[in-house]
């Protein structure tokens, strides 16, 4: 069953269930491989990581852009998921909530990029997804009076964008940077 993000841009998730699971250990493996290793990930250890064999990766994704393209979808998909589960917390903490997963996002990404053509309507429409899916978000914290009225989900997303790509010393480090950025997002 695909995940449909907008019109024409879906994640094809097989049919069976073992199939299903072995097509979401790939995606799995693979967002954890190209996080830690970039761009020159093997795929072959992407299948190890998933615990099946190349045959399965590559009926799954006939070539390397598949698989990234598959990965960076599910991204946005994510993205949106949370987006729209943030609606019952408090307007603050869906926005932070949201601003979190964009963060793995962006890291997801920037491991991606080389792998991405980024001048493709899949990604320009990946783009609008991402930012409509924040905007409500953005939208009811600036409501509330919890989130500064005169910036734009944009902004947002360039400034924590920038700052989550940024080569920290450790992860402890970007966290409280991060924090640093979204206190200056605060009414």
């Amino acid at each position: 069953m695909p995940v449909e993000i907008a019109p024409s841009i879906t994640v094809q998730r097989p049919q069976r269930a073992d199939a299903r699971r072995n097509f979401d250990a790939l995606l799995e493996a693979g967002r954890a491989a190209f996080a830690e290793n970039g761009s020159s990930t093997s795929l072959e250890d992407i299948a190890r990581r998933a615990g099946v064999g190349i045959g399965t990766l590559y009926r799954n994704f006939p070539t390397r852009e598949s698989l990234v393209e598959a990965l960076y979808l599910d991204e946005i998909a994510q993205l949106v998921s949370v987006g729209e589960a943030s609606a019952s917390l408090e307007p603050w903490a869906a926005l932070t909530a949201w601003l979190d997963r964009f963060v793995q996002y962006a890291t997801t990404k920037r491991a991606l990029i080389e792998g991405l053509n980024k001048d493709s309507d899949m990604f320009a429409q990946c783009r609008s997804v991402m930012y409509a899916a924040g905007e409500p978000v953005l939208q009811r914290a600036q409501a509330a009076g919890a989130a500064r009225p005169d910036i734009e989900i944009s902004d947002v997303v360039h400034l924590v964008s920038g700052v989550a790509g940024v080569n920290f010393v450790d992860p402890a480090q970007r966290e409280r940077v991060l924090k640093l950025a979204v206190d200056g997002l605060r009414a």
